[in-house]
């Protein structure tokens, strides 16, 4: 075992974020998924689901979305997640950390338009991967498209 694998996700050196948490990744837990398909979450976990991620809803007015049981909260799920794909609104942003650093996540992916500067550095700080302001469908569409997946 070198050095590197020794250090937290976010410690590791080599592959950047995005790529990090799409190549080692394969369980996302989707805060906000709503199973209305009109909503952006659907379709991008539906996507992600198609390509070979296992979703898991994480929604307290939801009890399945796409064939997946709903949790209320992130530590009511009861198997390790590797990444949580945020999509609510940025200011419950610094709790949703709070708990994914709880569970043992290795990264946070804020969906476009949710940012929080305060919650991103203390993932960090805690060894987490963290994208911001990005879409995790797209990033992982690119990947595929230039063969990094």
């Amino acid at each position: 075992m070198n050095s590197a694998e020794t250090l937290p996700p976010a410690r590791r050196p080599g592959l950047d974020p995005v790529t990090e948490m799409l190549k080692t990744g394969r369980t996302i837990a989707v805060v906000g998924l709503s199973s209305k398909p009109f909503r952006p979450s659907r379709g991008v976990a539906e996507y992600m689901q198609s390509v070979g991620y296992r979703i898991v809803p994480v929604n307290p007015m939801e009890t399945e979305v796409l064939g997946e049981n709903s949790y209320a909260r992130l530590e009511d799920i009861p198997f390790p997640v590797d990444i949580v794909n945020v999509f609510r609104r940025s200011e419950f942003v610094p709790d949703i950390v709070r708990s994914a650093i709880a569970i043992g996540v290795r990264g946070i992916w804020m969906q476009e338009g949710v940012l929080h500067h305060e919650a991103a550095e203390m993932a960090r700080e805690a060894g987490r991967h963290v994208v911001m302001d990005s879409c995790i469908m797209k990033e992982q569409v690119t990947l595929l498209r230039i063969g990094r997946t």
